[in-house]
């Protein structure tokens, strides 16, 4: 029997994609399934975005391209970051990427190693755990509460670094849950940072601008006195519902850019060029279907919340952020996870329970409403009919 290192036996991984593999095969059985699970739009990629990829194809564009990403592309996202922060970057800074995973995982392992301490959302994104464990580094969560809003706070985040620290990565608006943190609390992060100078620091943004209610997301790039250990994580999936493009970009700083581009030279090499041209054209072109896609998720978030609040024993915060909603489930005598299941198995309805994004999560399923409003009235009325039993 082949025996890998033990590395790989500690790697974890994303629920989600468990739960729709479950749910598809529901599916093909004759179940109707309404999947709430799967953290992606469902609306097409806009047509400009797809044209410009078939143009580079007929092009010829067909070959490698440098492993940072042509330099077209970077600076679209030197114009997009502009644009959207009020922060000028340099193109030098900015990697092209094949989605916001590979920034995740060259962030953690140049900072993770056995000794190392790396502190991460609970709840959050399930990947920074599992790739914090793989390297060896201790994963320390910081709390993500409902009574704060599902916003981290600075104080309690500040009180969790010690001397191993070597990096904390923070996510606002966040998955699983939908909170934004306010700008008053990042910038008193940002201020107490400057007693740690030997922490790096990974800001995934990949939702900054999925947000509601005159609710704003503050980039990390907006405190200078960070700018020289921080990574900014973004990209084109969520945005421009570009998931299967993989397709993504991050903004380093000068000390640790060659090194993320040996290991893009190492692990994937580059990304195919036709993607990076549509990427081009997203950020550049008519951002007239962001803006209808924004309009439909509001109006989902609107129903979710309704809905789940009128369901026995479960409870939800409004989201500021993203597509998704964290409904506290505690009332129901249920834990999380068997719920998650039992909906699925015997309701029709695909969702995740909480603990698959942390130990805080337990009380908690997270619902994507990246679905059509019939779909989610559809899901809650079955959630209702299910409790009810």
């Amino acid at each position: 029997m082949l025996q890998t290192v033990p590395a790989f036996d500690r790697i974890g991984e994303e629920n989600a994609f468990a739960v729709l593999a479950r749910a598809t095969e529901l599916a093909h059985q004759g179940r109707d399934i309404v999947n709430l699970g799967i953290g992606q739009p469902d609306f097409h990629t806009p047509e400009h975005i797809v044209e410009a990829a078939v143009k580079a194809l007929r092009d010829g564009y067909h070959g490698y391209t440098p492993a940072t990403g042509i330099l077209p592309a970077r600076e679209a996202v030197v114009r997009r970051t502009l644009a959207t922060t009020g922060i000028e970057v340099s193109p030098d800074n900015v990697m092209i990427l094949p989605g916001g995973k590979p920034t995740m995982y060259a962030a953690i392992v140049m900072f993770g190693e056995p000794g190392a301490e790396i502190l991460y959302p609970d709840p959050g994104f399930p990947i920074y755990r599992s790739m914090i464990e793989f390297t060896g580094a201790t994963p320390v969560p910081v709390p993500i509460r409902e009574e704060n809003g599902f916003a981290f706070s600075a104080e309690e985040t500040l009180s969790l670094i010690t001397p191993k620290t070597r990096l904390l990565i923070l996510n606002s608006p966040a998955n699983p849950t939908g909170g934004v943190t306010p700008r008053e609390e990042i910038a008193k992060l940002a201020k107490g940072l400057e007693a740690h100078p030997h922490v790096a620091i990974l800001s995934d943004e990949i939702y900054d601008v999925m947000t509601y209610d005159a609710e704003a997301a503050t980039s990390l790039l907006t405190f200078p006195e960070i700018r020289d250990r921080l990574i900014v994580l973004n990209g084109w999936s969520k945005t421009w519902a570009m998931t299967g493009w993989r397709l993504g970009w991050s903004i380093w700083p000068d000390d640790l850019y060659d090194k993320v581009r040996k290991l893009a030279v190492n692990c994937w090499s580059c990304v195919n060029a036709p993607a990076q041209y549509a990427g081009i054209a997203a950020i550049d072109g008519p951002q007239d279907d962001v803006d209808k896609m924004m309009r439909a998720f509001d109006a989902r978030r609107q129903i979710v919340v309704e809905g789940l609040n009128s369901l026995e024993g479960i409870t939800c915060l409004t989201p500021k952020g993203a597509f998704y909603a964290f409904p506290n489930i505690g009332a129901t005598g249920w834990k999380a996870k068997a719920l998650a299941s039992a909906l699925l198995e015997e309701a029709g309805v695909a969702l995740i329970g909480g603990p698959d994004f942390g130990i805080l999560g337990e009380g908690y399923i997270r619902l994507s409403y990246a679905n059509s409003e019939e779909n989610i009235l559809r899901a809650i009325e079955r959630m209702r009919e299910f409790l009810a039993r």
